[in-house]
């Protein structure tokens, strides 16, 4: 854009100090700044780039062309731009092209997906002309059978592999292998704008250039603007399209103007719909989106056509003001004969003097002469006018055209122009350009930077409003901190009591990862150790052992071997139990007394008693209880385990079973021996039993002992110890007393510190709100400007006027700790 006006020259500077005051502040640094940063960008940036977006053939070249009235970009039906176009300003003598072309790896990568699209075998070298020459002839083959390049999606692949091989052979010489080979128009020895738009128009050149730069002479391109044609969204390369998405999600693009179809489709694609949305997620456009219906003359001969395109537009486009109806077609071209006449007729021998050679020296009707000779028939657009025309069947299109502008010249022309809505456009985009846009732009910025600027006038007042709150004297300062001492006490309870109510309910929703592996640690020791106890299991040992105990016996019972087994199991699970269980509460309260130590009541209980308040021995003594409780518990569970399951006798049951055939094995003698060689089968008896009593204990009931054990000693202990931190209040005030006359002149210097810095930032935001309102002002934006803190805003404290006492001259203060905390943040 043009030079900033003189009010704006450090616009830049003051925005970013106004953010700078913001990230200085701990309390507002989640504020979003990427509004502001993008509408700073965009207010400031010297181009405003406008990106043309659409379906393939929606008309966006012949458009662009329409609105600058010269013929730079090539349009032609079924043909997609597969290449980015930028066009500027320039200066009249300055006017020029730079052409960059793809490199041959680019090619053949789009060579190969296009044959993979149509089928193809594979491209293994696109410079051997055999292999061009047979996929040109599969290509047109293609198109035959599709009845025409512009009838499918399949036609318009091949037209576009046809024009990919083409622009190759003819510019082989001028296309590197890896790297992109950029040239001048001089290069080209071209001598003007003209000549070098005219090679790039050519589909098959178009076709191998990756970007295309114009500068050209048009006031719609002054102060800035940039307009950008992009490849079709739903383009035969799906690389192509990507780069149109990618570019309208760029923060580098500043306005879209989104030509649409639905005028001659009937409906919107689902392209054109991402399109829509992907415009709206980009903050750098915002409301800068013009949206046309292009080609809008296919709806003066369809009734339907049109009907739908108006209800499209009154459901999903009613909202928006930049709507625009136009034929790129006719108002392009109709600019273009303005300057002919009956000598060059009409623009056949001239504008469109390529356009009508025939192959076999007959005269082609262009595309405008067809459109132009249905416009006149059969739009409707003349009939109550005073131009009396008609089309005769013995004539041909281009005699039709010609004697049609003979008998009307200009006169109709004019009312092409209008009624194609390409001036209407024009106009409308011109007069946002030149008078709206950059209010607007600015206009964006001021609504972004508002909200920074209340947040911290408002933060400014408030820490204004503390200082002043705060008492006069050092004596009054004194009595606030003492009454603030059991306030502070019943805080730090309360907080020590719902901390360990947390921890408690970590354990119970077992949400306590530590505690959870801990636990399952004892439980694999548990079944580990069961395995150990069975596989170890002697029925010798068992039978002396039975023996011992019946000295008139020689002899021993299956059962009598059961109860040896059924008392050293539980014994030795329940030393293991206890075990574990110890060093599970041992590494929880471990865990507790180290979180209790790094929480911030914990630090302030040490600053207001030089000690914890007796927390840790608490903890330490309920320790022990805890401890004591659940080796008791672990007993009684372990103790059950000499008993029977419930169901170890129940007929049916495999246990049963084998009770019986150990019971007979056992039975065939009665030394020991008989006995002893049942081990296996008595070990495999035992484990019957005792794997679901283990199982239910570790899986089940023990874990639900520990939380309730748990619960029950420490929630009420945390209670208590609340109560008791409170009732300390009198050595916490013998202790505050002690050290709060010299806490009483740090606050003094740091407050005089902390007012210094905080008048220092009003007085910078200030200056930098000041400076950005004058541009504003220089904008006409009066209504738009930001807020700045003034005298009635503040309230002024000299800390100079402090005296030896903390006393203030005048209406002095000094700040509280609990201040400090928070004013220290400035």
């Amino acid at each position: 854009m043009s030079d900033l006006p003189l009010q704006c020259q450090n616009l830049k500077e003051q925005v970013e100090s106004i953010l700078q005051l913001l990230q200085q502040e701990p309390t507002l640094r989640s504020q979003d700044i990427t509004p502001v940063q993008t509408s700073l960008s965009k207010a400031i940036s010297p181009k405003f780039e406008i990106v043309f977006a659409g379906a393939f053939s929606a008309g966006k070249s012949m458009l662009i062309n329409a609105l600058l009235e010269r013929e730079l970009l090539y349009s032609a039906e079924g043909h997609a731009t597969g290449t980015e176009c930028k066009i500027e300003y320039a200066e009249v003598d300055k006017e020029r092209v730079v052409l960059t072309f793809l490199s041959e790896a680019e090619i053949r990568e789009q060579a190969v997906y296009l044959c993979q699209q149509l089928g193809f075998k594979s491209v293994a070298n696109i410079n051997q002309a055999d292999v061009i020459n047979l996929l040109r002839q599969d290509s047109e083959a293609i198109i035959q059978q599709e009845g025409g390049e512009s009838k499918s999606e399949r036609a318009k692949q091949a037209k576009a592999l046809m024009l990919l091989l083409e622009g190759y052979i003819a510019n082989r010489d001028r296309i590197n292998t890896v790297k992109n080979a950029t040239y001048s128009m001089e290069q080209f020895h071209f001598s003007n704008l003209k000549q070098a738009a005219g090679y790039a128009r050519r589909g098959c050149n178009s076709a191998v250039l990756k970007r295309i730069e114009y500068y050209c002479n048009h006031p719609l391109l002054q102060d800035g603007n940039v307009i950008i044609d992009t490849p079709g969204i739903d383009a035969p390369v799906e690389k192509d399209a990507q780069l149109t998405y990618a570019k309208i999600q760029h923060s580098d693009t500043s306005a879209v103007v989104c030509v649409l179809k639905p005028a001659a489709a009937g409906d919107m694609t689902k392209e054109e719909t991402q399109l829509l949305e992907l415009m709206r997620q980009n903050g750098g456009v915002r409301d800068r989106v013009f949206y046309i219906f292009n080609r809008i003359d296919e709806t003066w001969y369809n009734t339907e056509l049109r009907q739908r395109l108006d209800d499209l537009i009154s459901g999903q486009f009613c909202n928006t003001s930049k709507l625009y109806k136009t034929s790129g077609l006719l108002g392009f071209y109709g600019s273009q004969i303005k300057q002919t006449s009956q000598r060059d007729r009409f623009g056949l021998d001239s504008v469109f003097a390529e356009s009508i050679k025939g192959s076999d020296g007959k005269e082609e009707t262009p595309q405008f002469v067809y459109a132009f000779n249905n416009y006149c028939v059969n739009s409707g657009k003349l009939s109550s006018t005073k131009f009396r025309v008609s089309v005769n069947g013995f004539e041909t299109p281009n005699q039709n055209y010609v004697r049609i502008l003979g008998d009307w010249g200009n006169e109709l022309i004019e009312k092409l122009i209008h009624d194609s809505g390409t001036e209407e456009f024009r106009t409308a985009i011109t007069r946002y350009l030149a008078e709206e846009k950059r209010p607007q732009l600015f206009k964006n910025l001021a609504d972004d930077l508002e909200d920074v600027c209340i947040k911290l006038k408002k933060h400014y007042q408030s820490v204004q409003r503390n200082l002043d709150s705060q008492p006069q004297e050092i004596e009054a300062m004194k009595a606030q901190e003492l009454q603030r001492l059991n306030q502070q006490l019943q805080h730090i309870g309360r907080e020590f009591s719902e901390h360990i109510t947390e921890e408690v309910n970590h354990i119970i929703n077992n949400s306590c990862d530590d505690f959870e592996a801990d636990f399952k640690q004892l439980q694999s020791r548990m079944i580990r150790r069961l395995d150990e106890l069975l596989d170890s299991f002697s029925v010798a040992d068992a039978y002396r052992r039975a023996t011992i105990s019946h000295p008139r016996n020689a002899t021993a019972p299956l059962i009598a071997i059961l109860v040896e087994a059924f008392y050293y199991l539980a014994n030795q699970l329940e030393d293991i139990l206890i075990e574990s269980s110890q060093q599970v509460i041992a590494n929880y309260f471990q865990r507790l007394i180290e979180k209790i130590r790094k929480s911030e009541y914990y630090r302030q209980l040490y600053r207001l008693l030089d000690h914890d308040g007796g927390i840790e021995q608490q903890i330490r003594l309920l320790e022990k209880v805890v401890t004591q409780a659940l080796v008791s518990a672990a007993s009684v569970e372990c103790d059950r385990f000499v008993r029977e399951s419930p169901r170890f006798y129940d007929e049916g049951t495999f246990s049963i079973y084998q009770f019986r055939q150990t019971l007979s094995q056992t039975s065939q003698g009665y030394d020991a021996e008989s006995i002893v060689e049942a081990e296996p089968a008595i070990r495999q008896l035992l484990k019957l039993d005792f794997e679901p009593k283990v199982s239910q204990t570790i899986r089940k009931s023990y874990r639900q002992t520990i939380n309730q054990t748990l619960k029950t000693q420490l929630l009420p202990m945390a209670e208590q110890q609340a109560d008791e931190i409170l009732q300390q209040y009198p050595q916490a005030r013998a202790y505050l007393e002690k050290t709060l006359e010299q806490e009483a002149e740090e606050k003094i210097a740091n407050n005089r510190r902390l007012l210094s810095v905080v008048e220092g930032n009003i007085e910078t935001y200030n200056s930098a709100v000041s400076n950005i309102n004058g541009c504003l002002q220089a904008m006409q934006l009066y209504d738009h400007l930001l807020p700045e803190i003034g005298n009635a805003d503040l309230i002024h404290t000299n800390p100079d006027s402090l005296d030896t006492n903390g006393k203030f001259a005048t209406n002095g203060f000094v700040i509280s700790d609990g201040l400090v905390d928070e004013v220290a943040k400035v």
